[in-house]
């Protein structure tokens, strides 16, 4: 997988953010809604802008993991005002738990 599919499977996993199950360890809070991600299935983010979920095999997973890069803790994925998708790793929290980048 290269940067720009992790980017697009990212941004494929931020479209599920209304599902209720934690991808992450940590505790949400009051303003964050958790990602429900499942192994059996792959996200995408086509060259149109759309996100995709597809229901992955084990047939070709040897291919799939060829060039696969594990996205670094700290990272967050935003779409700017300009509708590209955007990825930033480093700390997105403050101290207090609080998102660094929101308002107020």
């Amino acid at each position: 997988m290269t940067a720009r599919t992790s980017l697009l499977f990212g941004i494929a996993m931020m479209a599920t953010a209304t599902l209720t199950t934690s991808a992450s360890a940590q505790a949400p809070t009051a303003n964050t809604t958790p990602w429900v991600l499942s192994p059996d299935m792959g996200y995408g983010y086509d060259a149109a802008g759309k996100t995709l979920a597809y229901r992955m095999g084990t047939n070709n997973a040897k291919i799939l993991l060829k060039g696969a890069k594990k996205v670094p803790k700290n990272t967050l994925f935003f779409i700017g005002e300009n509708g590209q998708l955007y990825m930033r790793s480093g700390p997105f929290l403050e101290d207090d738990g609080r998102f660094k980048f929101g308002p107020g």
